[in-house]
């Protein structure tokens, strides 16, 4: 097998792998009056993921709404950023994020609660691959920039084991406030119960 046989295997073999769902967000016709007429384009918002962490979103350009589309989804998918999700379905803690007058509120939500969320970021956490979480969009109801907004709030995502690696502490200093306050709360009703007895 020569080199080149070799790069184009290795090239087929990544564009394989991924598998991508996408969803088309918005889609906006514009028009250019010109001498003769008008001119019809159209510009297409997609976002991508793998449903396993990743997600990236791209707006395409064309005169044909195929195009358009596909356009808007090689650039999402050239824009992936990976969140970290607890257990797989929902964020680590609660976020706000922003992109210029978007503002959206993302919290955690327990097992069940499903996808609380409006249009396009709705399709955001789809994509990603969350099944539970609350989030409210404060402020400007374009897709632009409630994307933006959205994916600003999602950088912002740390998981414990990243904040310990950098604080060069163990997960359980990280976690442990939380997993001990449990058994106080049950030292302390021992202690009623037998006060009571």
């Amino acid at each position: 097998m020569t080199e080149r046989d070799n790069r184009r295997g290795r090239r087929d073999q990544r564009d394989e792998t991924p598998e991508f769902a996408d969803r088309l967000v918005a889609i906006n016709r514009v028009s250019k009056t010109v001498k003769g007429g008008k001119r019809f384009g159209f510009a297409a918002l997609v976002v991508v993921g793998d449903q396993r962490g990743r997600v990236g979103f791209g707006k395409g350009k064309a005169k044909e709404v195929p195009e358009a589309i596909r356009k808007a989804t090689e650039q999402a998918k050239r824009n992936m950023v990976r969140v970290p999700l607890r257990d797989g379905r929902t964020l680590h803690h609660d976020v706000e994020g922003r992109h210029g007058a978007g503002k959206v509120i993302m919290r955690t939500a327990v097992p069940g609660t499903g996808i609380i969320a409006g249009g396009p970021m709705r399709a955001v956490f789809e994509m990603l691959g969350v099944q539970d979480v609350v989030a409210k969009s404060q402020g400007s109801q374009n897709p632009y920039n409630m994307i933006r907004a959205t994916l600003d709030g999602l950088k912002k995502e740390a998981s414990p084991r990243s904040v310990a690696q950098r604080r060069g502490k163990k997960v359980a200093d990280i976690l442990g406030s939380n997993d001990k306050a449990p058994e106080a709360v049950a030292g302390t009703d021992a202690t009623v119960t037998s006060a009571q007895a």
